[in-house]
């Protein structure tokens, strides 16, 4: 990975965020900017809604959980997830998967996310269970219900009006779609055409949850995935693919402007744009000026980089976990996440486009 010698705009803004940022985003003396939050994603953001479901890709046992209070609980990750962090800078508890979480509770959020999800149906099947987007809405109207039920209809529709739907898909759909030998999907379409198609079921599926009332969304593009250790783990060179890199561009630039032609044509809608793709190299490349000193490999797992096989029951993990990139095969670190979190609260337009998540919360 080439150095670079200046700092970079995402890294002088990163050295201004943390500056102010709390130490923790679970301050509960925080004020409460939005009613409650609700999730929609994958293993990225996924905090248990596969535990109980027949499925490989669960995350249930240690070492995975090994810096969260409490343990493990399903999280793809040794700490908090990226939207822990932007929960507490919202000043929210944290927000219970929809599998686990009380009537109550609800009433905060709810998250969604199934790793393995997509958004196409048949994503991730190679794992069997997983809970896909369209299934993930459908389970957000069982919410929506109950708090409509609580509530009354017209007072639930001015609540979910002002509360946040963080939206994350679409990783699967290249991994555990495209680029497995055993989908068709390559063969069926070149990478723009995939892009596209991608793209316009994803609006449909945005336009659902607009239905149902939705009007405040953050919507999380894809992450340098041509980087991660599974796919370094493959490479002769043991250097990021470009071609994953530049499989992957397309879909980004779709959802960009999917983001500025929803907010045109959806009356009152709020859609803003998380550039994960763009934060993420710049962590990758300047990786020990925030603080990371291990940028090509997981902190736990098995093979070339960490990244042939995920992390086994009760495998010990390195130690120095903060100075990690990546927590295994697929998946950050809780400090990356709380830094690519506390950059999606406050981040400027270079990569939270049109406003960032603060901003959003309170208009």
């Amino acid at each position: 990975m080439a150095k670079i010698s200046v700092l970079s705009p995402f890294l002088v803004l990163f050295m201004v965020l943390m500056s102010s940022a709390p130490v923790t985003g679970q301050d509960g003396s925080r004020r409460q900017m939005v009613p409650a939050m609700f999730i929609f994603g994958d293993s990225l953001i996924d905090n248990g809604n596969n535990n109980n479901i027949p499925s490989f890709a669960k995350a249930n046992y240690l070492p995975y959980g090994i810096d969260f209070n409490g343990g493990p609980t399903g999280r793809f990750s040794n700490g908090y997830t990226m939207v822990d962090e932007i929960a507490g800078l919202l000043g929210l508890p944290l927000i219970p998967a929809y599998n686990e979480a009380s009537v109550n509770q609800v009433f905060h959020g709810a998250n969604y996310a199934s790793a393995a999800a997509g958004i196409l149906d048949a994503t991730g099947r190679n794992f069997v269970g997983r809970i896909p987007f369209n299934q993930q809405i459908r389970n957000f109207e069982n919410t929506l219900n109950q708090i409509k039920g609580n509530l009354g209809a017209e007072n639930a529709a001015t609540v979910i009006s002002r509360c946040m739907f963080f939206v994350g898909m679409g990783s699967n759909d290249y991994l555990n779609n495209y680029l497995m030998p055993n989908y068709a999907t390559r063969f069926q379409y070149n990478g723009p055409q995939y892009a596209d198609l991608l793209t316009q079921t994803y609006s449909q599926q945005l336009t659902r949850l607009y239905n149902l009332g939705a009007r405040k969304f953050v919507i999380a593009g894809l992450g340098q995935m041509g980087c991660i250790p599974s796919i370094l783990a493959q490479s002769a060179s043991g250097g990021c693919s470009k071609e994953v890199n530049l499989l992957v561009k397309p879909f980004n630039e779709n959802v960009k402007n999917m983001v500025n032609n929803l907010n045109a044509n959806l009356p009152g809608a709020r859609f803003i744009f998380f550039d994960s793709s763009r934060m993420f190299q710049d962590i990758l490349q300047n990786g020990r000026s925030y603080g990371f000193s291990v940028v090509n490999r997981g902190c736990c797992g098995i093979g070339r980089n960490r990244g042939q096989i995920t992390c086994l029951p009760y495998q010990m993990p390195c130690p120095d976990r903060n100075q990690y990139v990546f927590w295994d095969a697929f998946h950050p670190t809780a400090a990356v996440n709380v830094l690519m979190g506390r950059i999606a609260f406050s981040g400027n337009p270079d990569f939270v486009y049109p406003v960032n998540i603060k901003q959003l919360a309170e208009l």
